[in-house]
């Protein structure tokens, strides 16, 4: 099945990166992921050395996930209501300021699995804020229709890194030790900070006042559980992450007990999985023209799989080298598909709110299955838990794959608006609220079960956009006056809702007036609350 829509139309893999703003970040968000893959490569070769049971290691890359799962949708709420750029750069000198404290716990004799799991942990953090962020300003750079290509090129970058990070830290290890790696580390987090203070962001500019903390995870939140897409997407991305990190999380053991080797071992081994990732960036426009985003989550899954059996079966390193090349191959197919599709499903307002969740998915599946295949193969061996794994992602891909993640994208809002805030007859305080809002229908009775089917939809597009709650009334001595009614927490929330205004909106408008009987238009009603003196 071919796809048609906007990831469908580019073909150059990299395209998005003839914008120099694009280009920098980019080459920022490279840096970034080298760092992180350096820290854990070096985080679980030194956990091997405080303690080597399958566990412990394993609970490293939990502790690097954990956070993600934790902090994400605060992170994203953040990355919605406060300036981009300075919370990206703050996040590039809380991973050097991570970094730091490792290299003095090491120097002053400090470290023990605890110390490390705790700063790892702390470490996690960093991806937690950066990765909604960075997310969301994706999409702020390039067109929708590059959308598809520049979420690739992350990946690549993040690949990339895969290859590059553990090379130099097997390296380093190797001749200075650890501790070389988290300096290392700390330099380049700081220096990527510098290159984001030098991007100059595009203020938006509105007479609103910013989004309110626990406000904007509750709409975040809101959007997601009214969206069918997007909760889709979110299983699915669960599922597939809760299987495939064990491919992952045990490359060390692989390296070790499998394959009799060292950190240089470590290091192939992870080269070659971020090799097929790249391999697979590379040709990802053309294999999603020729099969489509389903297709793709389809293929990523078996491919990743079946590199996990054969990683698990393979007699020898050359051997398991083209089966976890196949898996990266897969890997990067799935996760891009699904993140293409969460992109589609989310709304310019939401963005970092919903891709938080997104990697929430994501990360906690990671967590949750680095611990868990890691205790099966502390329990039996190595090679069942790497078995058991590869069974789980075939079952969680049969369970999951008629969730349906395809579909247009959420089309932006209308321009120029096309809403008027009323005027108001008494002095209104942005912050002041509970705000109601009552529109009285007149509609013929014959047609009142059509008008309720209609507006269940109504209700799913309104939780969306952000109110607080919503109901349908009917009048008990008129079975043809019906009162749809919102609320939203504040009277900026209500002047904001209006703002996110899309022709879809416009178009479930037309269709609800289309069962309105008389020529005018139906009643509104706007209803403040009243501080009562006590």
């Amino acid at each position: 099945m071919t796809e048609t829509g906007p990831d469908a139309t580019s073909t150059s893999p990299f395209l998005p990166l003839a914008d120099p703003v694009f280009r920098s970040l980019w080459a920022v968000w490279l840096a970034a992921n080298l760092c992180l893959w350096m820290n854990d490569v070096a985080a679980a070769w030194l956990m091997i050395a405080l303690s080597g049971t399958p566990l412990m290691v394993a609970l490293v890359q939990s502790a690097s996930t954990l956070p993600v799962f934790l902090f994400g949708v605060p992170s994203g709420a953040l990355a919605d209501i406060v300036d981009r750029r300075r919370y990206l750069m703050f996040t590039q000198f809380w991973v050097a300021a991570v970094a730091l404290l490792i290299c003095l716990a090491m120097a002053f004799d400090l470290m023990s699995p605890g110390v490390l799991l705790v700063l790892t942990f702390a470490n996690g953090l960093g991806l937690a804020m950066r990765w909604p962020v960075f997310a969301a300003v994706i999409a702020e750079l390039v067109p929708r229709e590059q959308l598809p290509v520049a979420t690739a090129l992350s990946g690549m970058a993040m690949n990339t890194s895969r290859i590059l990070g553990p090379l130099l830290a097997g390296m380093l290890i190797a001749t200075l030790g650890p501790v070389a790696v988290f300096a290392l580390n700390a330099m380049v987090s700081v220096l990527a900070g510098a290159a984001i203070y030098r991007w100059r962001r595009p203020r938006v500019v509105t007479a609103l006042p910013s989004e309110r903390f626990f406000g904007a995870i509750r709409v975040g939140l809101q959007h997601v559980r009214a969206s069918t897409r997007m909760r889709a997407v979110l299983r699915r991305a669960f599922a597939f992450a809760f299987s495939s990190i064990a491919l992952l999380a045990m490359l060390p053991l692989l390296a070790k007990q499998q394959y009799g080797g060292g950190a240089q071992t470590f290091t192939i081994l992870m080269a070659a999985m971020g090799g097929g990732a790249i391999c697979g960036a590379m040709l990802l426009p053309r294999i999603r023209r020729r099969f489509g985003r389903d297709r793709l989550v389809d293929l990523g899954c078996v491919l990743h799989a079946s590199a996990a059996v054969g990683a698990a079966l393979a007699p020898n390193l050359y051997v398991a080298l083209p089966a976890l090349f196949a898996g990266g191959l897969g890997w990067i197919s799935t996760a891009n598909a699904l993140n293409v599709s969460a992109h589609f499903a989310l709304p310019d307002w939401v963005r970092a709110r919903g891709m938080a969740f997104y990697q929430m998915a994501m990360m906690g599946g990671n967590a949750l299955g680095a611990a868990c295949w890691g205790q099966v193969a502390g329990s039996f061996s190595l090679r069942t838990g790497l078995l058991a794994a590869a069974c789980a992602t075939v079952v969680g891909w049969l369970l999951t794959r008629r969730l349906p993640i395809l579909g247009d994208p959420e089309e932006g809002p209308l321009m120029p608006p096309v809403w008027k805030a009323p005027e108001a007859a008494i002095p209104i305080d942005f912050r002041r609220g509970p705000v109601q809002v009552t529109v009285e229908y007149r509609i013929d009775p014959a047609r009142a079960d059509d008008f309720v089917q209609l507006m269940s939809e109504s209700r799913r597009v309104w939780l969306q956009n952000g109110v607080l709650s919503w109901n349908l009334l009917r009048d008990v001595s008129d079975s043809g006056r019906f009162f749809e009614q919102f609320v939203d927490e504040s009277w900026a929330d209500y002047l904001r809702r209006h703002e996110r205004i899309t022709a879809t909106h416009v178009a479930l408008k037309r269709q609800k007036l289309s069962f309105h009987r008389p020529e005018a238009q139906p009643m509104v009603t706007r209803c403040i609350a009243e501080r009562i003196p006590r």
